[in-house]
């Protein structure tokens, strides 16, 4: 009888701990996910995007023009294909409009007009680079293949080339301001070569910007709406 019963602990007790937990739950789970994407800009191999792949189409679009315009000063005849300057510049310009998207501003998912202009026309210009380079590099390399079975005459200052000497009516090149055609050809045959490698260094220069730049925007896919449960929070966002 002296005995005081204990009384059970109040439910009241445990749902104000809970409700006290409840906003901070239902604030880490409200929080928006891409706060945290607004910390820095997306780095490649520690440089800001696309600082590395600009550097390097700049490097390589100047070298492929500079060789072109050598070899198209050995000879006044030697056809524009075989001289593929037009693939350095292109690759120059993409390179350029890189830098002037490192002086924007960056903005998550492309907030502004003026940064999603801009990276779609480096997509853009990326991808036309690959296949100017490309095309260049198969010019090269079939002009590199004819000139191994080159027979080649001098006449009258001019270096007169025929794949097969036997042949009448085959092709015949002729590359005018050649005294010699031993040294026009040889040097021709080295700037190919140069051509070739830096072409297809250029064009994978190119395809790794236009990978970063799609894979940066389309790496997670929005599936639509879904039916979800109505004690779902509204501010979050599925993604697959």
């Amino acid at each position: 009888m002296g005995k005081k019963e204990k009384k059970p602990p109040r439910a009241g007790g445990q749902k104000g701990s809970g409700s006290a937990a409840m906003p901070k739950e239902e604030e880490e789970g409200g929080r928006d996910p891409k706060a945290g994407a607004e910390e820095a800009p997306p780095t490649c191999c520690g440089c800001r995007f696309p600082l590395l792949p600009a550097l390097l189409q700049l490097a390589l679009g100047s070298a492929v023009a500079a060789l072109g315009f050598l070899a198209a000063a050995v000879s006044s005849s030697v056809l524009l294909r075989d001289t593929p300057h037009w693939a350095g510049i292109c690759v120059c310009v993409v390179s350029l409009v890189g830098f002037v998207m490192l002086c924007i501003s960056y903005q998550p998912d492309e907030k502004t007009c003026m940064q999603f202009t801009i990276k779609l026309m480096y997509f853009l210009l990326s991808a036309l680079g690959l296949v100017v380079c490309v095309l260049a590099v198969a010019f090269a390399a079939h002009r590199y293949l004819q000139m191994t079975h080159f027979t080649c005459d001098t006449v009258l200052e001019s270096c007169r080339c025929k794949v097969d000497a036997e042949d009448p009516l085959g092709r015949t090149f002729v590359y005018e301001d050649a005294a010699d055609c031993s040294s026009v050809t040889s040097t021709l045959h080295l700037y190919l070569l140069l051509q070739a490698v830096l072409n297809a260094a250029a064009a994978a220069v190119c395809l790794a910007a236009c990978f970063v730049v799609w894979k940066h925007r389309y790496q997670v896919f929005y599936v639509g709406v879904r039916f979800y449960p109505l004690t779902a929070t509204h501010g979050q966002q599925h993604k697959v």
